[in-house]
């Protein structure tokens, strides 16, 4: 298994598809910076306008921690879908060239096979949480400093700048386990469809689905517990005043059976299967 996780090492550092995935997220958190340089101070003059009259808020609200926050926002659809075209590719590509066969032919089981590209998709997963979140913070404090935390979460909650940043590494943590459900739905689809362009129209679909879904209402309390598209948005339980946390950690324990549950799913389906 070590020398299999060594391989699939190797395999993510030199295949360009890593460095555009990671070009793509630096590239979203310039583009937010920039319209937060030129807009951001306007859409805030107009929203706090009157508040700005009764409360006293430390430094300037477009800060780092609101800039964090923005790019939080990118957890909805962008970053999964970038993370789910290269955590598939990973198995699509070894089915389109062919090197699926000659490695198997190896002494090698094909579970051990399968689970190391979960694996492989999980740690790559996490690297990319850490890049943006490490490299948003060197961009936005060094841009616009810290500050308080404005968000609008129904009401408008304000969190002093202390608390904003622990807030948002919470969420950061939180989102991963999002991310990796996202990977582990991208490599367990890899499996059944086998063709890249496949695998990534249906994981758009999914992504879609999932996001149009979370807004309905099915009234049934389970629900809201079981039903995955209910789980997505558990980051923003952070950015209310009181955090919830019952059910942040109820949402993400659901989440990672779901992702055990498929890694299953597909290390049984990829072991039965043969491969043409």
């Amino acid at each position: 298994m070590k020398l299999l996780l060594r391989a699939e090492i190797l395999k993510v550092i030199k295949q360009s598809k890593t460095y555009y995935a990671l070009g793509a997220v630096f590239v979203i958190e310039l583009l937010i910076l920039i319209t937060a340089y030129y807009q951001g101070s306007t859409i805030l003059d107009v929203l706090l306008d009157n508040l700005k009259q009764s409360f006293f808020f430390e430094g300037t609200l477009l800060n780092g921690n609101l800039i964090l926050y923005i790019v939080l926002n990118s957890l909805w659809f962008n970053l999964p879908l970038i993370l789910m075209i290269i955590t598939s590719s990973m198995l699509t590509d070894e089915y389109k060239d062919g090197t699926m066969q000659t490695v198997l032919l190896q002494a090698v089981k094909k579970w051990k096979f399968i689970t190391a590209k979960y694996l492989i998709a999980i740690g790559f997963t996490l690297f990319v949480m850490a890049f943006m979140m490490i490299s948003t913070c060197l961009l936005a404090y060094t841009a616009f400093g810290k500050g308080d935390l404005v968000v609008y979460l129904n009401t408008l909650n304000f969190f002093e700048s202390a608390d904003a940043f622990k807030r948002i590494c919470w969420a950061f943590a939180c989102g991963s386990m999002v991310m990796i459900f996202y990977s582990v739905i991208s490599v367990t689809l890899a499996i059944f469809l086998k063709e890249a362009t496949k695998t990534w129209i249906v994981a758009a679909l999914v992504l879609v689905v999932t996001n149009l879904l979370l807004k309905i209402d099915f009234g049934a309390a389970f629900m809201n517990i079981l039903f995955f598209p209910k789980l997505v948005d558990t980051w923003q339980e952070f950015f209310y005043y009181e955090t919830d946390w019952k059910r942040v950690f109820m949402n993400n324990t659901v989440l990672a059976l779901y992702s055990v549950l498929l890694i299953f799913i597909g290390t049984f389906v990829f072991h039965k299967r043969d491969i043409e």
